[in-house]
């Protein structure tokens, strides 16, 4: 008999002037002042599920804001592996300081940007590698139990990227909006083995 856990991600409101900067895990507020959209989001969602979040403020402040909408969930698991990627020294640039930056290693970010690391940070490819086993291992703690994940774009490419067997260059074309809903299942106990199915992508909350 198969084993269904769906999960059911959620990318983080927006922050301040989020679109500007790069801001990657500086830890910074999310504005959930947004009330319709996160009053869909608590319809739309399953009661009675786990609530994991990324450990960063604008991930747990999304969450609460949910719960706050009406969503009965519990406390949130917090899990670092979630974090967004970390860009390191370039945290805190802003886009233009940053397309403007001539070092070799920016550059080289533009034709690699799945596998170059900012100095003193992480690859794409890094942040699939510390996701991937927590998504494996919440999965089998909760087996059977819809898992509610508010985290960040890079974790939701990661989840995907698992799903879908995707090496980290072709997850990066996936979009991931701010408080979007990206639905992937895990099912287990397959005759053929272990499996996931993608039920939806990137939906808007309303």
């Amino acid at each position: 008999m198969s084993t269904v856990t769906p999960w059911w991600w959620i990318r983080h409101a927006p922050v301040h002037d989020g679109a500007k900067t790069v801001y990657g895990q500086r830890d910074l507020d999310a504005d959930c002042t947004d009330i319709e959209s996160f009053q869909s989001l608590a319809a739309l969602l399953p009661a009675d599920a786990i609530l994991v979040c990324s450990d960063l403020k604008r991930a747990i402040q999304t969450a609460d804001a949910i719960r706050a909408a009406g969503l009965d969930l519990p406390e949130p698991i917090l899990e670092p592996a979630f974090r967004e990627q970390s860009f390191g020294d370039w945290q805190g640039m802003t886009s233009e300081e940053f397309g403007d930056m001539r070092d070799e290693t920016a550059q080289e970010y533009w034709r690699a940007p799945a596998f170059v690391r900012a100095p003193g940070g992480e690859s794409f490819a890094d942040l699939i590698s510390r996701a991937a086993p927590a998504i494996m291992r919440l999965s089998a703690e909760h087996a059977g139990r819809d898992i509610v994940a508010v985290a960040h774009g890079g974790a939701i490419r990661a989840a995907l990227a698992l799903a879908l067997g995707l090496g980290p260059e072709r997850a990066l074309a996936f979009s991931a909006v701010n408080l979007g809903i990206t639905q992937v299942d895990y099912i287990t106990g397959l005759s053929e083995g272990d499996a996931w199915r993608i039920t939806g992508v990137n939906r808007p909350p309303r």
